[in-house]
């Protein structure tokens, strides 16, 4: 009786584990496609994006994916600033509200050319197409959060008109802020 009972707990015990560890199932006649690099995703502290680009040249595959990353990091950036650039112009209620806008948006657009180019890549792969005679590169790349704020701030302490409307800690707390948003 003992030996049945202990074969029965071990019995559900491995049932209750296997269970635990099953995977969700593509609906029926689908398969899930995991692209390489795809798992880096942006969080509080970073923004990471992934792409790919397809040729028959290796290097020409690998100048897509990255024009195609950059473009994407460009963009995300760029939305995230500007809108970090509104909520902290409105929380702070400036009286000429639209023109401080214009030239943090301005100095926002600086900022991000010059950050595009210290973007680092985090994850490639080169991937030969089967049957195709075509390659496929895979690329993440990141740039770091707090560089941007601070680059953005030494940007802005040069331009004395703006600098009358503007508080470091109150813009890095916006922007945190968004940067959560972003997960």
């Amino acid at each position: 009786m003992k030996t049945r009972l202990v074969f029965m707990f071990f019995a559900a015990t491995s049932i209750m584990i296997s269970g635990c560890g099953s995977k969700t199932r593509a609906p029926k006649g689908e398969t899930e496609l995991v692209l390489p690099c795809s798992e880096f995703k942006s969080d509080r502290k970073t923004f990471r994006v992934y792409s790919y680009g397809e040729s028959t040249d290796a290097n020409v595959a690998k100048k897509k994916a990255k024009s195609n990353a950059m473009s994407e990091l460009a963009g995300m950036i760029s939305t995230t600033m500007k809108v970090v650039g509104d909520n902290y112009v409105k929380s702070m209620e400036v009286n000429n509200v639209e023109e401080v806008l214009e030239r943090f948006e301005e100095n926002s657009r600086t900022v991000i050319n010059q950050e595009l180019s210290g973007a680092k890549t985090v994850c490639d792969r080169l991937m030969e197409v089967h049957k195709s005679d075509k390659f496929k590169y895979y690329i993440a790349l990141e740039l770091d959060g707090d560089k941007i704020v601070k680059n953005y701030y030494k940007s802005l302490s040069k331009n004395d008109k703006i600098m009358v409307d503007y508080n470091y800690e109150k813009f890095k707390e916006t922007f945190e802020r968004e940067m959560e948003n972003q997960r």
